[in-house]
């Protein structure tokens, strides 16, 4: 860990050092604050804007034979990083995270994919590739969505007021597969439908050396089997008025997915739910490039048992970042209910760094039918490095902290909401 730290300080040192306005600040010549601009200057920044590949190009006098445009199109803007990272689900993990940016035409929204290759120090192995394709009128919008996971994963029981101390280990393969098709209504406004696959399999859990049996003895009374499906169908809602899918700074989005799971497509069990995420982008100040963002994510329960590992639970979401400063799984629930705050924040004027503080809350209830218990809080700072300035990429890393001494960094590509 301490070799991590020490690149992480190497490297801010090196970006910092060869942003020009930092220099001049150095020698004395006064600055406005870096995050607070004029309105004329937010159509463009008077300093030039830098990315991790300018600083590589800086440092070792490299010539550019293909720059980036200003703008993104139909040729994909591809953002790739290798990193270490820690948590306490994976402890040590080696990941290879990116995404791709682009247009199908001119006028098109911006399509992105987003994946992310890890191997950890607890013998995980994950591979979730998410996609969203715009048509070339952007009258449709498909978004998909493929997990492959080999992934030993310890169990703490249902509801929020669950104890840390209670853990069961537990491994399985999940495989997941879904792709919805959203159709313009009017507007930034769509609706469509989809199908979604999760399967897990070769499920095994026992209880813990010291005697532990609650979380065993919950999940056997839930499920005795050694794997579960759950299939069906959906149907789909989504706003979105968000300038960027990868770094929003302004906007709202808006979407809905009820999900009907049948036993005659194949679920061992028939059972529906419902999930509701919103999020809201606003500069603050509002003359400024620092952005305060709004996130909840309710994800319900609406009838029928689902599979145990299929529930809703902490860092389960779509996008894997529910629930920052917890171990994934840490909370389990037939009802989720999660709030987040983050405020993004330069560093540096030229874009290169930047900073981050997020707040965030869950709640879960227990068995079907039961009342949310205690709001579980997240909280934490975290760094910005700009990966690319054109697709507004950046490397985060953060640092989280939750309650009953749950803590750990968290490293992604692209913001997590």
């Amino acid at each position: 860990m301490a070799r991590i730290f020490a690149q992480l300080f190497l490297l801010i040192t090196l970006i910092v050092a060869a942003d020009p306005v930092y220099g001049q600040h150095r020698k004395g010549i006064p600055l406005s604050d870096p995050g607070i601009l004029q309105p004329d200057s937010l159509k463009k920044d008077s300093v030039s804007q830098k990315d991790l590949g300018d600083v590589i190009h800086a440092l070792f006098k490299l010539k550019t034979v293909n720059k980036h445009k200003d703008s993104i199109g139909a040729r994909p803007i591809i953002s790739v990083v290798p990193a270490l990272g820690y948590s306490l689900q994976s402890r040590l993990a080696v990941l290879l995270s990116g995404n791709a940016a682009f247009r199908t035409s001119p006028n098109s929204n911006v399509s992105t994919i987003v994946s992310s290759l890890a191997y950890t120090e607890n013998k995980q192995v994950t591979l979730p590739i998410q996609s969203s394709i715009w048509s070339p009128s952007n009258n449709y919008d498909y978004v998909g969505e493929i997990r492959l996971y080999h992934y030993p994963q310890s169990t703490f029981g249902l509801g929020s007021n669950s104890n840390i101390e209670n853990e069961a280990p537990m491994d399985y393969n999940y495989i997941r597969f879904q792709e919805t098709v959203l159709r313009k209504i009017t507007g930034d406004f769509y609706i469509g439908a989809g199908y979604i696959i999760d399967n897990h399999s070769d499920i095994t859990i026992q209880p813990t050396e010291n005697g532990t049996v609650a979380e065993y003895l919950t999940y056997k009374k839930h499920s005795t089997k050694t794997h579960s499906t759950s299939s069906g169908f959906t149907l789909n809602g989504q706003f979105d008025s968000r300038d960027s899918p990868i770094n929003s700074s302004q906007g709202f989005f808006l979407s809905y997915e009820f999900r009907q799971n049948l036993k005659t497509l194949g679920s061992t069990s028939t059972w529906s739910s419902l999930i509701l995420d919103a999020r809201k982008y606003l500069k603050f100040p509002a003359y400024s490039h620092n952005v305060l963002a709004f996130w909840s994510y309710d994800w319900l329960t609406l009838a029928g048992r689902p599979p145990y590992l299929d529930l809703p639970s902490t860092l389960w979401d779509a996008s894997t970042n529910a629930g920052r400063g917890y171990i994934q799984g840490r909370y389990r629930g037939a009802q989720m209910v999660y709030g987040e705050m983050e405020y993004r924040y330069r560093i540096t004027n030229n874009g290169l760094i930047g900073g981050v503080v997020f707040l965030n809350g869950e709640s879960f209830s227990a068995a079907p039918g039961t009342r949310l218990q205690n709001i579980q809080p997240g909280f934490g700072p975290g760094l910005r490095i700009k990966l690319s300035k054109v697709s507004k990429t950046n490397i985060d890393i953060d640092y989280g902290f939750g309650s009953q001494g749950s803590r750990g960094f968290f490293v992604n590509v692209g913001e997590l909401f």
